[in-house]
């Protein structure tokens, strides 16, 4: 069962947080979970700090379990110090979730129907795990000195900002890197969740699993004019290579 933080302005230190919910699993409704009824933990409570805690979701693999979030943030002001995020597909969503779904029940569980309301959220110093997707959603979110640790083949960020937001994803000083049993260059750095995706990096170190493109489009060629991805001073193997024309490097 989801446990929900919901108080504002609290300040939580050193708590472990455990899940096993997953897309796949049928509810009691008769209806798969899908992906948004399976967070370990919502955070709905606005200015709360979590420092020292640990999220996860241990369903497992994405390809036998389906998306399965560690923790789903939608409070605003939300800060995550020294915390670890661990699941696989799906680890971390930003609300707010985009206006519409692509398709039916997509959006099935808690935040379906609440107000897509401007979340802004502080990420410093922690380990997030996953696969496909593993950090995800439309919130101003800012990563600094945080380590992304992919566990399979797969996208880290999978924004999708609001048209009308100037920030997305802002990463700092990061560290991109990998388990052993991940094969070089099968990693992407983002895909556009939707069109209007924001995602900055900012002097992060990129591991041998990035591909030499660092970017993937989704497959989404008509938003090449709008998707908003940029990368200055990255370094390490996976900054070799050419990016995308849609993608600004400096």
């Amino acid at each position: 069962m989801t446990q929900y933080i919901s108080e504002n302005g609290i300040h939580i230190r050193d708590k472990v947080y455990t899940g096993s919910m997953y897309a796949y699993m049928i509810h009691e409704d008769g209806r798969p979970y899908h992906t948004f009824r399976t967070p370990t933990v919502i955070i709905d409570g606005s200015n709360v700090t979590c420092t020292g805690c640990t999220f996860e979701n241990t369903a497992g693999s994405g390809k036998e379990k389906g998306q399965a979030i560690a923790l789903t943030v939608d409070g605003d002001e939300t800060v995550l110090d020294h915390c670890i995020l661990r699941a696989h597909q799906d680890t971390l969503f930003l609300a707010p979730l985009p206006e519409k779904e692509v398709e039916k029940d997509g959006f099935l569980g808690p935040q379906q129907n609440k107000p897509r309301t401007r979340r802004t959220v502080y990420v410093r110093n922690c380990l997030i795990e996953g696969d496909v997707d593993f950090v995800f959603g439309g919130a101003t979110a800012y990563f600094d000195n945080c380590e992304f640790r992919s566990v399979g083949s797969g996208y880290v960020f999978a924004p999708c900002t609001p048209q009308d937001v100037e920030e997305g994803f802002i990463v700092r000083n990061c560290r991109f890197t990998c388990s052993d049993d991940v094969e070089d260059r099968s990693c992407y750095i983002a895909r556009p969740w939707r069109d209007h995706a924001m995602v900055r990096l900012e002097n992060c170190e990129l591991g041998r699993h990035i591909h030499p493109s660092g970017w993937h489009d989704w497959n989404k060629k008509d938003a090449h004019a709008c998707i908003r991805f940029s990368e200055y001073g990255s370094y390490g193997p996976g900054a070799e290579g050419t990016r995308p024309d849609y993608v600004t490097v400096g």
